[in-house]
């Protein structure tokens, strides 16, 4: 039985990569330090044989017994609420981690493919975002934490592809919602639902104008495991190019939770990209990959999700305590 890794495992995405791989009849081992992750995301799968957990921080050594054919490392807070709060440890997972897991690669002989996103782009200058364009990132902006840790992450994991021949994979990851979303974790889209569910008026920031392109997560996985399989050693742009404005967005949840609240708008925060959509001509043609998913039927699957939470989930207003992570 072939064995994968999967760090960042009991967290949205994470979560659902363990979910297909065991799917798909692999031994899959789970590692997630717990600061944004959740057990609730995985903890169906502790039953079976074929999956392991290890609550360890990826920023330090990272040892896996036996044999080990895949990696996909996905570790990292991936929402400005959470980097902003943990900078430091945003820094390391993308680089210390990073480096720890490229070097596991290169001792075990795997693949290895990387979570890295479409904040590398920053606020772009070009749309949609092309795999060739650099981006336009402000490195000590509050935001560059991430995207800073993120192309850092794309670079290394070039360098031991190139001077170690690793076999290497790159994921730039736009937009993606569904179930095992936080409702709290500061993304637009939990936002806006558990606002609705809450019967809160829906925070828009600045005028609303800025584009934003969801994919849902069943797309998004097919993408990631047909990129792990393929050839193609470069960064692929994986999402869902059917974009849209903020406001708009805002007024589809109202309409679809049937709700009558109303839009408020705050101001934009700094460095907030205006526009995001990718071009996927490259999926398309090397993966021949596309979602397949509408915005209708995922935004009614994730509120499905949102609506089975308990009062004590929907009204949660902190996830945990960072105070002890740097």
């Amino acid at each position: 039985m072939k064995k994968v890794l999967i760090t960042g495992a009991a967290g949205f995405l994470g979560s659902h990569l363990c979910d297909r791989f065991i799917k798909e009849g692999y031994h899959v081992i789970g590692m997630d330090n717990l600061i944004t992750g959740d057990l609730k995301n995985i903890e169906h799968l502790f039953k079976l044989k074929n999956f392991e957990f290890y609550d360890h921080d990826v920023s330090k050594f990272v040892h896996i017994p036996g044999n080990l054919d895949y990696i996909l490392h996905f570790a990292s807070p991936a929402s400005p609420i959470d980097y902003l709060k943990i900078p430091i440890q945003t820094l390391k997972v993308g680089s210390l981690g990073t480096h720890n897991l490229l070097g596991l690669a290169k001792e075990k002989k795997s693949r290895i493919l990387i979570a890295s996103t479409s904040e590398v782009y920053g606020d772009p200058l070009v749309h949609p975002q092309t795999e060739d364009y650099y981006g336009n990132v402000n490195t000590i902006g509050p935001r560059g934490v991430y995207d800073e840790a993120k192309r850092f992450q794309e670079s290394i994991t070039m360098a031991y592809h190139t001077y170690h021949k690793v076999e290497t994979r790159i994921v730039r990851i736009f937009n993606t919602y569904g179930p095992r979303m936080r409702l709290n974790d500061g993304r637009v889209v939990p936002a806006f639902i558990g606002q609705a569910l809450r019967g809160e008026d829906l925070t828009v920031f600045g005028e609303g104008l800025q584009t934003r392109s969801f994919c849902y997560v069943d797309d998004l996985i097919e993408g990631i495991y047909r990129l792990l399989f393929s050839d193609y050693v470069y960064p692929v742009n994986i999402g869902n190019p059917n974009e849209i404005t903020i406001k708009d967005f805002a007024e589809e949840i109202i309409k679809l939770t049937g709700t009558d609240q109303k839009v408020i708008y705050k101001p934009l925060p700094v460095n907030d990209p205006l526009q995001r959509q990718p071009d996927i001509t490259r999926a398309k043609e090397i993966l021949e990959w596309q979602p397949e998913i509408d915005r209708s039927e995922g935004m009614r699957r994730t509120l499905e999700y949102f609506k089975s939470l308990s009062q004590e989930e929907l009204y949660r207003s902190e996830h945990k305590d960072f105070s002890s992570y740097s």
